[in-house]
Parts: structure tokens; sequence; C-alpha cells
């Protein structure tokens, strides 16, 4: 009867995929010194009761290398949209010109790469977070296997594959924000 217990590796192996590959789409948006639209991606406008991404509020577009710019479609929603990129953390400041919100890229200094660095970790932290639930979710399957009559050894087993599934997850989160930081840091 124990035979029939199986842990769903695949399901884990896919959600830690894709905890790195949400990591990797905040990467793209954090800037390097070149403007694009990617930037303004991970930003949410608490729009019409719930958050909403920039894009789905306003056209977005990189008319210049150093500037981006936003047409807000809905003149009540160009203070909520202009707040949201001021609390955003990417340290541009908006500009305002009607409902155009524009974003002057400035030169990277040293100091506003070490914050962008932080940044980073920050994203690479929410991303091993994610992964260590998805562990739990394994572990927490494994646990109702045991309930179910699962012998111990298998329960072992099963415990190292998502242990060993895990590590592998955030070694890549790390080596990712190691090779980001480098990208930033170089001038």
């Amino acid at each position: 009867m124990s035979d029939d217990i199986e842990i769903d590796i695949d399901d884990l192996d896919r959600r830690m995929d894709g905890a790195i590959a949400a990591l990797r789409h905040e990467f793209s948006s954090l800037r390097t010194g070149r403007a694009s639209a990617s930037m303004v991606e991970p930003i949410h406008v608490d729009a019409y009761g719930q958050m909403t991404p920039i894009n789905q509020l306003g056209t977005v577009n990189v008319p210049e290398p150093r500037m981006v710019t936003i047409n807000v479609w809905d003149k009540g929603m160009v203070g909520k949209v202009e707040k949201a990129i001021r609390e955003s953390g990417l340290g541009i400041n908006p500009q305002l010109n009607g409902t155009i919100i524009m974003l002057p890229i400035p030169e990277l200094n040293e100091e506003r790469r070490r914050e962008l660095t932080k940044v980073a970790a920050q994203y690479a932290e929410h991303a091993r977070v994610a992964i260590r639930n998805v562990r739990r979710d394994g572990m927490d399957q494994i646990k109702k296997a045991k309930g179910a009559g699962m012998p111990e050894d298998d329960q072992k087993m099963w415990h190292d594959e998502v242990q060993e599934l895990t590590d592998k997850a955030i070694a890549t989160v790390d080596k990712t924000l190691e090779a980001k930081q480098a990208e930033i840091m170089q001038v």
C-alpha cells in the first residue's frame, strides 16, 4: 500500500524554476545605466482598488537612451503612478508633463551602483524565500505521506531529494545575483 505514495518532485522543481525565472525578470528591470521599458515592469500602482502594473495604466516608451516616458491614460491616475515610481526604489525622479510622466535616467554613480546591488540582493532574497516555501510544501507532502504509512527509508530519500533540489535552486539564485551585481558595478 505504501508503494503508491509519491512526492511530486517535478512540481516542486517547476515551482522553484518559476521563482528563479521571476528573479531573472526582476533583474532585467534593474537598470545598468540605459533606459528600458522593463525598468517599470515590477512597479505596481494601487489603481481602482487593486495593485495594477504600470503598463496597464499607460503606454511606456523609450524615446531616447536615457529617458523613459509613461503616457498615463486616466488623468486621475497620474499622481498615483508618479508616487509608485518615487517609492519603488528605482532612484529616478519622475517629471510630469500633463498626463506624460518622464523618467530621466541619470548616469550611475558609485553610490547609486551600490544601492542597486542592494536592491538586487533584496530581489534574490525574495526568490530564496519563495524557494524555501516550495521546500516547505515538499516537506509537508512527506509528512502527510508518513501519516499514510510511507516507510522511514522512503521518507529520508524524498527528504534528501527535496533538500538537494532546494540547494541547487538557491545556488542558481546566488550565481544569478553575483552576475547581476558584477554587471551593475562595472563602469
